[in-house]
């Protein structure tokens, strides 16, 4: 194969698959980015066998065929070459050949044919979703995904129709974020999926540089994102995700109205002294006045009163004050509704009852 590119649009190819390729792999081709020069255009692709990353950029092709060369290598290689260079990529003979202008690399290869595709199968559901609404999904809910492996079916966001919408959900036992969407046109039949946590950090990345829509297709075991140029393939995790409804609080009655600035500010900096272990942030309510407070063994006390609209019976309440603020982080308005029940059961928190994303906290004893 023979192509010649313009360093951004190769670098900007490659900065899409090369964040699938994990840095160090058992198997070597799993390290090697797929180049395919067509007509007009390189074609890349990268897998880890879980996800896989199509995409097309434009580049001037002399002589077509496909080759697979180390992802992070050629990425390193195109970052350091001169702005508007020219970049000229030839392989023969089990190596590969760059040349921009003075720079000279020539990287060893291995043939295309062992290079592992993943076999997507039927996908009979695919609907459109806006590139702004997945954006919003994943944005209020990511924070929430578990990170232990142990439980491996709460490592992602778990789609799924419900009452005519489609909402999106991520829990790691201790919080729990949900987010509602009007229910996309093709989407009915839709098998409930668990999106892994990897496929939602690439897509996110990915949706930057996508304005409109994003094709989504699925089955129970993969799903398939389209997003112009770039195609994301990614096997669904396997499991069953705990039916989370019963945990979010219906009839909780003490309700606490406050600006969520304020509030974070507040809370962020009581809780530098807490103790990295626990983290635990107690909040004092009484009426239209809470007291945030820390008592670490180690560092010492921190209290702040912030301004609050509350009118029940006075009780302390104790949180995760990381968690807290991941979840008063994702709030956009100018007031948020905590309700509250007592100092061991979950407390529900949102913008208000229209709001389209909802977030339970399990409190901490203090």
């Amino acid at each position: 194969m023979k192509a010649t590119i313009e360093r951004a649009t190769l670098l900007k190819g490659l900065s899409h698959v090369q964040s699938v390729v994990e840095r160090r792999n058992t198997i070597p081709i799993l390290s090697n980015v797929l180049i395919e020069a067509v007509e007009g255009s390189l074609r890349l692709m990268a897998t880890d066998l879980d996800l896989q990353i199509n995409d097309s950029v434009p580049a001037a092709v002399d002589q077509q065929g496909s080759i697979t060369v180390s992802a992070h290598t050629l990425f390193d290689i195109a970052r350091k070459l001169p702005e508007g260079a020219q970049v000229s990529l030839s392989a023969a003979d089990g190596r590969m050949a760059i040349v921009a202008g003075r720079a000279r690399f020539s990287l060893g290869t291995l043939p295309r044919d062992d290079f592992p595709v993943i076999a997507e199968g039927e996908l009979p559901t695919s609907f459109e979703l806006p590139a702004e609404t997945l954006k919003q999904i994943i944005d209020k809910t990511r924070f929430a995904i578990s990170t232990e492996e142990t439980r491996y079916y709460l490592n992602g966001i778990f789609l799924h129709l419900s009452d005519d919408v489609l909402k999106a959900a991520a829990t790691d036992g201790h919080r729990l974020a949900r987010v509602t969407v009007a229910k996309p046109e093709g989407s009915d039949g839709m098998p409930d999926v668990i999106v892994p946590r990897k496929c939602i950090a690439e897509l996110r990345k990915l949706l930057d540089e996508v304005d409109g829509s994003v094709g989504v297709s699925l089955s129970s075991t993969k799903i398939r994102f389209d997003l112009g140029s770039a195609i994301l393939t990614s096997k669904l995790i396997d499991g069953t995700f705990p039916d989370y409804s019963r945990v979010i609080p219906t009839a909780n009655d003490k309700i606490l109205k406050l600006d969520p600035k304020s509030f974070m500010e507040g809370v962020d900096r009581v809780s530098t002294i807490a103790t990295e272990k626990t983290r635990a942030v107690k909040m004092g309510l009484d009426r239209d006045r809470i007291t945030l407070s820390v008592t670490s063994p180690e560092n010492g006390t921190a209290a702040e009163e912030v301004p609050g609209d509350y009118t029940s019976a006075p009780f302390e309440i104790g949180f995760n004050s990381r968690y807290l603020l991941d979840i008063l982080g994702q709030i956009d308005s100018d007031l948020v509704e905590v309700h509250l029940a007592d100092a061991a059961a979950p407390t529900l928190i949102r913008e208000n009852d229209k709001s389209p994303a909802l977030y339970v906290l399990m409190p901490m004893r203090v």
